[in-house]
Order: C-alpha cells, then sequence, then structure tokens
C-alpha cells in the first residue's frame, strides 16, 4: 500500500529516518514498528515502570520521552563510523508494560517473560526505562544459559538489599543478579560509583566482596575515561556481556530528571566517550534507566537518555554483525 503522502523532489525522503525529524510518529530512533519478531535483530523496548523507585517516582514516562528525543537521531555514528541501521532490522518492539503494576515481584514477573520471549527469538534487547529494578528480570532472559557479564555506569552499585520489606527495588537489581546466578561478578565493573551511605563500608561492599570490579567516581576522575575503557575490557574480556546505564551516572546538570540526583558526576562527553569506546566487546543487551521526565528540565535528561540508548544501539550492532561473521 502506497503512503499518502509522496516524495516528489526529495525523494530519499521516502525514508521516515531522512524525514525532518518533527515529523512523523514517535518511534526509537525513528525506526519501522514491529511486532513480528522473526523480522527483527536488534529489537528497542520501552518498559514504563517505577515499582521499585525508593526516592522520587515518574520514570515510567521516561520511555515515551526517550522516543521523542530519540528522533534527533541519525543514522550514521560519525565518531566511531558504526551504521546501525545497515545490514540490521532495528525494530521499535513497542513496550513491555505491566498489568499488574502495584505488585512488584509479579510486574519483574511480566517484564522477565516479555524479554524471555524477544531473546528466545534471538533478537538482542535494547531498553529505555523505567527505573532499574527491571534490569533484573531483562539479565533472567539474557543470562538464562549462563552468566553474563556486565559494563555497568552509574552514581549507585545497586547492590544493595533488602529495604522497607522488599528484596526487590531498584537498589538491589545486580546483588539478585548475582544470587541468581545471572551475572558473573567477576567480569563486572561498575564505573562513576559515588554518594554517601547510611551503611558502614559504603552501599557497594558487596560489590567488593563478590568480586565485581567498583571504579568510584574519584578514580574515573583521576585516571580519565580512556583508562575507564581499558578497564572494562581488561574485565569483561570477550565474553557475552550486558551494558546498563543509569542517568544519574551524569551530573546532575546533564541529568536533573533523575529520581536518585548525586553531584559529582560524569560528563555527557565523557560518558559519550566511553560507551564508544567498549565498540567491539561481545555485547548481547543493554539499556538506559532512571529518566524521570517529571523532574526534567527542558527535556535535557530525555536527550541525554536518547543519546546514551543510541550510543548502545551502536555497539550492539558492531556486536551483532561480528558474531554474524563467526
Amino acid at each position: 500500500m502506497e503512503p499518502i503522502k509522496q516524495t516528489t523532489r526529495y525523494h530519499e525522503m521516502a525514508d521516515p529516518q531522512v524525514q525532518p525529524r518533527f515529523s512523523g510518529i514517535p518511534t526509537f530512533f525513528r525506526a519501522p514498528y514491529e511486532q513480528d519478531l522473526t523480522q527483527v535483530d536488534i529489537g528497542v523496548i520501552g518498559v514504563p515502570f517505577d515499582g521499585g523507585v525508593t526516592n522520587r517516582p515518574g520514570t515510567r514516562h521516561g520511555p515515551r520521552e526517550i522516543r521523542n528525543q530519540s528522533s534527533l537521531s541519525r543514522r550514521i555514528n560519525t565518531a566511531t563510523g558504526v551504521q546501525p541501521f545497515d545490514g540490521l532490522r532495528v525494530r521499535d518492539l513497542g513496550d513491555a508494560w505491566i498489568e499488574q503494576p502495584y505488585n512488584l515481584e509479579p510486574a519483574l514477573g511480566e517484564i522477565e517473560a516479555f524479554y524471555r520471549k524477544v531473546v528466545s527469538a534471538g533478537v538482542v534487547p535494547l531498553s529505555a526505562g523505567g527505573d532499574h529494578s527491571m534490569t533484573l528480570p531483562i539479565l533472567r532472559a539474557v543470562g538464562a544459559n549462563g552468566p553474563v557479564g556486565m559494563v555497568h555506569i552509574d552514581a549507585h552499585a545497586d547492590t544493595g538489599d533488602e529495604y522497607m520489606g522488599s528484596r526487590y527495588h531498584h537498589g538491589t537489581p545486580f546483588r539478585r543478579a548475582v544470587d541468581e546466578g545471572l551475572l558473573d561478578p567477576k567480569r563486572v565493573i561498575q564505573i562513576g560509583i559515588r554518594g554517601h551511605s547510611n551503611v558502614a563500608g559504603g552501599l557497594w561492599s558487596f560489590s567488593e566482596s563478590s568480586g565485581m570490579r567498583v571504579m568510584p567516581i574519584e578514580e574515573l576522575a583521576d585516571r580519565g575515561w580512556r583508562w575507564a575503557v581499558e578497564e572494562a575490557r581488561r574485565v569483561v574480556g570477550d565474553g557475552a556481556t550486558y551494558l546498563s546505564f543509569d542517568i544519574d551516572s551524569l551530573d546532575p546538570i546533564y541529568a536533573p530528571g533523575t529520581g536518585t540526583p548525586e553531584p559529582g558526576g560524569i560528563t555527557m562527553l565523557e560518558a559519550l566517550r566511553m560507551v564508544r569506546g567498549l565498540t567491539g566487546l561481545n555485547f548481547v543487551g543493554g539499556d538506559v534507566v532512571e529518566v524521570s521526565p517529571p523532574f526534567d528540565v527542558g527535556g535535557i535528561t530525555a536527550m541525554h537518555g536518547a543519546a546514551m540508548l543510541f550510543e548502545i544501539l551502536c555497539v550492539l550492532a558492531a556486536a551483532r554483525k561480528q558474531r554474524a561473521k563467526k
């Protein structure tokens, strides 16, 4: 069926990704919306859920705003040369929306069931959240056949334990993931960790005791983003790896719209260059979490979330193409 609007002069604009960025129905990166998983290589998914937050809510609105801001993305990453849409079917799979959002553990189970279908179909998942508790059920799907490594860029280690009656919240997904055998802690690096604590020994004591490599913000600032990239490569090696980017890893000047902001964070340029520097690792999934539009200013947090989602898409695309050659 032919579209109602036909190009008459700029025929390249028949491609929705080349049309004016303020036009069209918002999808992630203006990619086609798809429900047939046999037609997808990389599926971009929204997880509109904030049932696991411990401070400011609002991340349930994150995927919609990230979709909107992702219209600013183009087709080629000029910094790395990666063309994620070239030869790969990148599709917006819609949202892993929750039928029982007020019941935390069943809600996480719904997310898990969604991602098991996606991963079982051979689709690489790229997700926009949503609070960080959503990464646990994603890892249950991605790590179903064996533990994976992880590059985790965040202000918080998210390896806490029970809090206010629940063992499942956005401050504990990676402790639970280790408990469940989904993450190999010796292949996990956590970059940019900072903030105060009410617990002696710090909020990342489990991370260190389990064997994770914790890189506090002070070490990152002293040694630089290039060092962080090399250290990440050393830690995760060439095995299957997940990439999780919490928007609160950024200094609040770049990401005011988040639930638990921490002063003294990563700059946006450092974040971009770190993720670009990870190109070539064997990534099998990734996410951007904790964008909370109700606390945003001028859409800056959602814009930066969309930019990081595109950078993660690029490293996932490079990994997918590399695996296809083997």
